[in-house]
């Protein structure tokens, strides 16, 4: 008969490490997710060069990472975002629009949203390593 193995433990444990590192070391936390949300900038940028062809604009030059702050007062958060005036539009899609009629509509990119998921795992292995440091400092 096979054992099952649960991880719910493993979870909670890895959690509350998380916890016990944001009251003790706060600093290396932000530092942490400073550096974490770099890597997701430099990533987004990569894809939109690969994505997005028309060089015109300052859509490139409008990719920036936030600073990390509280979300909803419990957890810690950091944005990666385009500040540029026309980025919803080509993250979202748009009407094509000439001589005032719709001429058709065209599809949304979806760069930062295609580079979120594909960033999640490796973020998810920087947490785990940044446990084992902690672990490793006797945290």
């Amino acid at each position: 008969m096979a054992e099952s193995f649960d991880i719910k433990e493993l979870d909670q444990f890895a959690n509350d490490i998380l916890n016990l590192a944001e009251k003790k070391m706060p600093k290396e936390v932000k530092k942490f997710l400073t550096k974490e949300g770099a890597k997701l900038n430099r990533k987004v940028k990569k894809k939109a060069q690969s994505k997005v062809k028309k060089k015109t604009g300052n859509y490139m030059k409008g990719f920036k990472k936030g600073k990390p702050y509280k979300y909803k007062g419990d957890e810690w958060a950091l944005r990666v975002y385009n500040g540029a005036p026309h980025a919803h539009l080509i993250e979202h899609g748009h009407a094509v629009v000439r001589d005032g009629k719709e001429i058709g509509f065209a599809k949304g990119k979806k760069v930062l949203e295609e580079s979120a998921k594909e960033f999640e795992g490796e973020f998810y292995q920087d947490v785990d390593k940044l446990v084992d440091e902690m672990l490793d400092k006797g945290l």
